[in-house]
This record gives C-alpha cells, sequence and structure tokens, in this order.
C-alpha cells in the first residue's frame, strides 16, 4: 500500500478518489502499451467528485505514460494551482484540459494522446471518418474536426476554442495534432478513444490498397449522443485491461 494511502483516513470520498487514480493510472499504462503517447507529452484528466471547489486530476510533467503510478497523479483548481502531490503542471495541458472542463461539466474525463491512426488521419488535408465500418455507424455522429489549431496551445482563449468547438461531441480529431476524447467516466472515455483509434487503423489501412471505400447506408447511423457506456461495454474492457496489468504491471495501483 502506498504511503498515501496510508496517511489517508478511510473516508468514502477518499476511497472513491483511489479508485479513479488507478482506473487512470490503468489507463496510462495501457496507452504506452499501445503508443499513444508522445515521449513524455500528452495527459489524461479527470474532475474529482466530492470536492467542495472543482478540481482534476492529471499526469504532472516529466513523466513517460508507462512509469505513472496513482499516487503519481496531481490534483489541481482550474486555475492551474496544484493542490495536491508533486510535480508541475504543464501549461499546454491546462489550456486544453482546464478549459474543457469549465465549459463542458458532462466531460468529466479528458484523453488527450497522439495515437499514430487518428493523428495520421487529423494529417489529411480533409481528414474525416468515413461511414465504411460498422464502428462508424456509432462513432461518426459523436466526432467534430479542428481544421484551425495550426500552432500548440499556450493561450486560454484557444482552449476556449476548442472547448467551444467540441461542444456536444465526444471525439475530436485536431489538424496536425491529435486527438482529444472526453467522457463521463474514465471507462467511457478510454473505451471510445480506444475505438477510435481502431477504426481509424481500419480506414487508414483500406485507403493504402488504392482502392475506394464502401459507404454503408445513411440510414443505419446510430445517432447515439449519450453517454459511450450506454451502448459499449466501456467498464467491462477497462476491468479487463486492470487484470492485465495487476498480473503484468502490478505497480500503476500503488
Amino acid at each position: 500500500m502506498s504511503a498515501m494511502v496510508q496517511s489517508l483516513a478511510s473516508s468514502a470520498a477518499e476511497e472513491r478518489e483511489w479508485a479513479l487514480r488507478c482506473d487512470m493510472a490503468a489507463v496510462f499504462r495501457v496507452a504506452a502499451r499501445l503508443g499513444w503517447n508522445e515521449q513524455i507529452g500528452n495527459h489524461n484528466s479527470l474532475m474529482l467528485p466530492d470536492e467542495a471547489e472543482p478540481r482534476f486530476l492529471i499526469n504532472p510533467r516529466g513523466y513517460l505514460f508507462q512509469e505513472l503510478k496513482a499516487s503519481d497523479l496531481i490534483v489541481c483548481d482550474l486555475d492551474g494551482r496544484v493542490l495536491r502531490g508533486s510535480g508541475e503542471l504543464r501549461k499546454v495541458a491546462f489550456h486544453i484540459h482546464a478549459r474543457i472542463h469549465v465549459q463542458n461539466p458532462a466531460a468529466a474525463c479528458v484523453v488527450h494522446v497522439h495515437p499514430r491512426w487518428l493523428t495520421a488521419l487529423s494529417l489529411l488535408r480533409d481528414a474525416e471518418f468515413a461511414l465504411s465500418h460498422h464502428n462508424n455507424l456509432l462513432l461518426n455522429d459523436r466526432m467534430v474536426y479542428d481544421r484551425e489549431g495550426d500552432e500548440p496551445v499556450h493561450v486560454n482563449e484557444e482552449g476556449d476554442r476548442i472547448a467551444h468547438l467540441m461542444g456536444d461531441k465526444s471525439i475530436m480529431v485536431m489538424r496536425g495534432h491529435g486527438v482529444t476524447v472526453v467522457g463521463p467516466t474514465v471507462a467511457d472515455a478510454f473505451d471510445e478513444c480506444y475505438m477510435a483509434e481502431r477504426t481509424a487503423m481500419y480506414q487508414m489501412t483500406a485507403l493504402q490498397t488504392g482502392q475506394p471505400l464502401h459507404r454503408l447506408p445513411e440510414g443505419l447511423r446510430r445517432h447515439h449522443h449519450g453517454p459511450w457506456g450506454e451502448r459499449m461495454d466501456a467498464r467491462l474492457h477497462l476491468d479487463a485491461w486492470r487484470r492485465i496489468l495487476d498480473r503484468e504491471e502490478p505497480d500503476y495501483a500503488r
């Protein structure tokens, strides 16, 4: 048991925070295995329940995803101040994550990564998901494309633009950059990002044949804008990964 856990009183709120920390740490470790992150860059954040003032968990600057543990995550307020934990909040992470959390309270979890296939899609001039794979029937109505972000995010105004563009969508393909996925829970955001990346892989691979993509009928779209986990086994997926990590990388939950 970590020193952090030993130092905490056994209140329900503290137990819930620790459970959320372990979920977040698991997502960092899985993302590292899948090659989603850009060296020590990229960030995932989660608004904490049971707090008097809005606060969020996020990875501190300077860590590889593959080394992060539950106790390493820092707690920040929406002004970017580190309130608990050791480390520094990276500025670009603050401008993206805090502004999305401020403008969209339903976006409790924000996953911002640079996975291979979605990032490759973002480099195309007319980046867009085709309606070709069965996954697209659910994903496509949940996506938005940022076609204006031609430089890194350094100010709140740019973070506000991104948050406004995200609106009620859950996946943003950011031109020349990567992807941001939001959800009401860690499992929702992780599973939707996973599914979007897999679907981008299928599309980009098919395009390499030089043949045109088949298009599924418009009438088959699912038109689901609610939580991803209402339609998909998001929690079960994350739990499955956690069983793997419990065997192979148990330190993630320390």
